[in-house]
């Protein structure tokens, strides 16, 4: 099957109502695009729609987190290629599949990270990531308290398994924010 963005998106919306985890989606399906630019054969379409999809069954069913998913993907008609990818964003916490290929070592990096970007965007005064600076992420990121749910090892592991610098990851992540900022809400009060 060749998946249709608008068919996936309508899927997540069936599974997951919350407002919060629909822009968390879209913005992990913009950061999953962006980055499918920048590895050789990779199809933006497929890592937009695994990142689309990857929390699909955590409003419903978060104590099968991951497990769930790979059942509503599968009767779907996703590909095994997907389902992978969907699961291991859990990897070591809800999953036991281990992120190999580029596409979900990019996803097991910026899940976390999207979320930290986030929560410092909305403190910021132009409730932006517009205007966000790699500085006042890294002192947020420095900062167990500041949106404490997000689990800032699985970043650093994941910035390990892609062979980046953490600074590199973190920047990467903002930059790749910004070209959805308008979609998730985080293009500041004059967009």
């Amino acid at each position: 099957m060749t998946p249709q963005r608008d068919q996936a998106w309508d899927l997540f919306k069936k599974y997951n109502s919350s407002d919060s985890l629909q822009k968390h989606a879209l913005a992990v399906e913009g950061v999953m695009r962006y980055f499918a630019t920048h590895f050789d054969q990779a199809d933006p379409d497929i890592w937009g729609i695994v990142g689309l999809l990857h929390d699909i069954d955590y409003e419903k069913y978060p104590e099968q987190h991951c497990v769930k998913a790979a059942e509503i993907l599968r009767s779907e008609g996703y590909s095994d290629e997907i389902i992978r990818a969907v699961q291991s964003h859990g990897f070591g916490l809800v999953s036991n599949v281990e992120p190999m290929s580029d596409l979900e070592k990019v996803l097991y990096t910026m899940d976390e990270l999207t979320g930290l970007i986030t929560a410092v965007a909305l403190m910021r005064p132009s409730r932006s990531v517009m205007d966000l600076e790699l500085k006042s992420l890294q002192k947020k990121f420095k900062t167990p308290s500041f949106a404490s749910g997000v689990d800032r090892k699985i970043i650093e592991q994941g910035a390990v398994r892609l062979g980046w610098s953490l600074d590199q990851v973190l920047d990467s992540c903002i930059l790749a924010m910004r070209s959805v900022a308008t979609t998730i809400g985080l293009a500041g009060e004059s967009a």
